[in-house]
């Protein structure tokens, strides 16, 4: 048999409904403390979710990368063709692909060859600094240089298979290729989405920043492409003329390299002074003058005008933010650091510039 349950009076009912349950919390100072520990879990928890997924984010970041490329090139086109915004995409990723299939064909060409001969030379030429620093009493142990120039000459294959389409990361290439057109034929759309999910009073200051984001970048990227290309055509030419060996692809590597500031302008001089040398003490000295003068030409020309229509980073800023991102993704986070940084630099002047408006205000 069952025991009748007697129904609970009204007011009975009312004061169990306010009495505290077991996960409630009486102290006010217990409850803000509370909050405190459930926001930093949740800072935590998205920090730790962030490096979980940082890769795919780079990738994505990436595409917005070349995205901004393709809008730049789209922009530039409709100054002189007045014809709709997907047709001139259209062209530039046409342009585009033919350029690409044009140094694929180079590569294949002339600069697998030139490729292939490169490590030797450098490893005889350091061989060579090693003989002359004996001859003059310093000590070096033959086996450490020669390690040394294989680990190098390790990383400068990489980049050497990179160009010769040999990279095994097409994957990842492909997806920042995809993402970039998707992002530079709607960009606004992808804009708006994002506005949608944040507050209605900030979705103006969203959009006013991420135009000028977008600005900022495109510019950034265009004295970048131009810096590449400067230096690219100026030192294979010059190579060339004085009969300079491997001057295609020292050249295309220089211009490649040039896309990596204060990093990449060093590692294509030592490999240019380094092929100049192999040749005799006069070619050395000229692919110094060759370096110095591309080198001077592009700091003096191509970004002073850069920074003064982009954002001017620091130079300590950008070299320790590329050591990072080098460091924990490869060459894609050495190549994108620069370009994060920027983004970030402006979006902290927003931030700050708000502020002092809201507090003057």
């Amino acid at each position: 048999m069952t025991e009748d349950r007697k129904p609970v009076p009204p007011n009975d009912r009312s004061s169990s409904m306010k009495r505290a349950g077991p996960a409630d919390i009486a102290d006010p100072l217990m409850r803000l403390e509370a909050r405190k520990a459930v926001v930093w879990i949740g800072i935590a928890a998205m920090v730790g979710l962030a490096i979980f997924l940082a890769q795919p984010l780079l990738v994505i970041f990436g595409g917005m990368v070349f995205g901004a490329m393709i809008d730049g090139g789209t922009r530039l086109l409709g100054r002189v063709l007045p014809i709709g915004r997907g047709w001139r995409v259209g062209i530039v990723m046409v342009l585009t692909a033919a350029f690409l299939l044009w140094v694929a064909f180079f590569a294949g060409s002339q600069i697998a060859a030139q490729a292939a001969a490169l490590p030797k030379t450098i490893e005889a030429q350091a061989m060579r600094v090693v003989a002359w620093l004996a001859a003059h009493g310093i000590s070096i142990d033959v086996d450490d240089v020669k390690g040394y120039a294989q680990q190098a000459m390790g990383g400068v294959s990489y980049l050497t298979r990179a160009v010769g389409g040999l990279i095994g990361a097409v994957t990842t290439l492909f997806l920042i290729i995809v993402l970039g057109i998707y992002f530079a034929a709607e960009p606004r759309l992808y804009q708006r989405g994002l506005a949608w999910m944040l507050p209605r009073d900030s979705r103006a200051y969203f959009h006013e920043t991420a135009n000028l984001m977008g600005k900022s970048l495109r510019r950034l990227l265009a004295g970048r492409l131009l810096g590449m290309a400067l230096e690219g055509v100026c030192t294979w030419l010059l190579l060339t003329a004085y009969g300079v060996p491997m001057a295609a692809l020292l050249g295309l590597l220089t211009g490649l390299l040039a896309f990596l500031p204060n990093i990449g302008a060093p590692i294509s001089g030592a490999l240019m002074v380094m092929v100049g040398f192999s040749g005799g003490t006069d070619m050395g000295i000229y692919c110094i003058i060759v370096y110095v003068v591309v080198q001077t030409v592009d700091g003096n020309i191509i970004v002073p005008m850069v920074a003064k229509r982009t954002v001017d980073l620091a130079p300590a800023l950008v070299l320790g933010a590329q050591l990072v991102m080098g460091a924990l993704f490869g060459i894609l986070g050495l190549a994108l650091a620069d370009p994060l940084v920027a983004l970030l630099k402006i979006a902290l002047e927003r931030q700050s510039a708000r502020r002092d408006e809201m507090e003057t205000a």
